[in-house]
């Protein structure tokens, strides 16, 4: 209990100092600290794009919850890298605070990069383009309370769901808890894997098992009302996404900064058991169509489907987006969401060409649920993304497998000094917008229609002005 009084003491003297994820990134001076600061601490890079805003006023008396045990004071991390040695160690099984960041930290990040190395390795850049930071369906609101129950003049199938998500929100905290939350912090380590590719003809699974596993690790933050930012690296490359609110952006080593095509949506990796209140925000609008059973427990349905306006939205050039239809699924033992599944079709016509269809099927099992401070977070999990490539020609389709395992080491709610400045955009990114679409392995027709699309943005938006940051 000493350990926790000085531990939050010490942070708290940090973020009264100006501990943020913008101040992380900023150009100041390293500290050491805390192991939040050490968490976020990035080398100074020439492209340093977010800017160090003052020092921030801790609220009184902040409420701090977490998940996790306790790093001894003082002992600061080493600097986080632009991402791991592909060939990195396993990550060390200690269970102190930071000690899981740590050693993935020191283990996997602080060597020298190998980007040369990981351009190479297409089937690592298919893994964090597609699953490092997806997006949810739709924007939600978590400031709009949920629909108030009614059974007259209402579908069952929609009374239900209204049911279901009651009793959700109740398992994982209660609305009021809940509303208490300001903003959030999660770090946690995965490994991916590609671990099948299936053409008309043959079947290629990885043999390597865990060892062609690449190991990682991330930190997330969250603030109301919309904004987040999320950092991953993995087998030598690093993704960061984020939100202000009004734009989503992402930047990844072969793409640069962009911003993303159609309305703000929250990311997906929080809605794994992270973030109930936003979850259920997402459902609000859902309809229930069954029941099943999910590693033996009798779950409810619910299925969210995206509106046309939406999808049109997200459209860019050649590439359109035909359906995006999220499941969610609800034990009706605990209440809470134990299985959640997204599915969106894409069809991309290339020019004096035959029309070729993507289907992304992301498939994620939460579990290991554990109270922090009364709200129930999943500590583990893990998701199966399926690629499906298929056209008018029969023999012509192709399905990869990739996996994730993950593991959340701490969690941190209404963190003091966390400010609307930590969630910037990065100083390089233009209006120009970026499709979906662009992450997929294409052919040669569908790279060049696809390239040209995300040029012709980049070229309209050359003569818009560039987010500034403010000093």
């Amino acid at each position: 209990m000493e350990k926790k009084q000085g531990f939050f003491s010490s942070l708290k003297e940090d973020v009264i100092r100006g501990l943020s994820p913008s101040r992380s990134r900023s150009n100041s001076l390293a500290r050491t600290g805390s192991p939040m600061s050490g968490l976020l601490r990035r080398k100074k890079t020439s492209n340093q794009y977010y800017a160090g805003g003052g020092g921030y006023v801790a609220q009184p008396e902040p409420f701090i919850a977490r998940s996790g045990s306790l790093r001894p004071v003082g002992e600061a991390l080493a600097p986080l890298m632009e991402g791991p040695d592909p060939d990195g160690v396993e990550i060390g099984d200690s269970k102190r605070v930071g000690s899981g960041i740590g050693q993935w930290v020191k283990g996997q990040l602080s060597r020298s990069p190998s980007v040369t190395a990981s351009y190479k390795r297409s089937d690592l850049r298919l893994l964090l383009g597609v699953m490092a930071a997806p997006l949810a369906p739709v924007h939600v609101n978590c400031n709009d309370p949920l629909p108030h129950l009614s059974i007259k003049d209402t579908p069952i199938e929609t009374s239900s769901a209204q049911y279901i998500l009651q009793q959700y929100t109740a398992a994982s905290g209660g609305q009021k808890l809940q509303n208490s939350i300001r903003n959030a912090y999660a770090m946690g380590k995965l490994k991916m894997v590609a671990c099948e590719y299936e053409t008309a003809t043959r079947t290629v699974k990885n043999r390597n098992g865990s060892k062609g596993a690449e190991s990682g690790g991330f930190v997330l933050w969250q603030m109301n009302p919309d904004m987040w930012y999320v950092e991953l690296a993995a087998g030598g490359s690093k993704v960061r996404a984020g939100c202000n609110g009004k734009l989503v952006w992402r930047h990844t080593p072969w793409l640069g900064s962009h911003t993303a095509k159609g309305p703000v949506r929250p990311l997906r990796r929080a809605l794994q058991g992270l973030d109930p209140r936003t979850t259920a925000s997402m459902f609000a609008d859902a309809r229930c169509i069954g029941e099943k059973n999910v590693n033996g427990e009798d779950c409810f349905i619910l299925k969210l489907c995206t509106e046309p306006q939406t999808l049109k939205a997200r459209s860019e050039g050649p590439a359109e987006i035909i359906r995006h239809v999220l499941f969610g699924y609800f034990s009706q033992k605990t209440g809470l969401l134990v299985r959640i599944e997204d599915s969106h079709l894409t069809r991309i016509q290339s020019n004096g060409g035959d029309a070729v269809y993507w289907e992304t099927t992301i498939d994620s099992y939460l579990d290991d649920y554990r109270p922090v401070e009364g709200i129930m977070i999943a500590h583990s999990g893990r998701s199966v993304v399926t690629l499906f490539r298929f056209g008018e020609v029969a023999m012509s389709h192709t399905k990869t497998k990739m996996e994730e395992a993950w593991t959340i080491e701490e969690v941190a709610f209404n963190v003091p000094g966390l400010s609307v400045d930590c969630f910037i955009p990065p100083g390089d990114l233009k209006s120009g917008s970026i499709g979906e679409t662009c992450e997929l392995p294409q052919d040669e027709k569908g790279k060049t229609a696809i390239v040209l699309a995300a040029q012709r943005a980049k070229l309209a938006a050359a003569g818009n002005t560039i987010w500034k940051m403010e000093v």
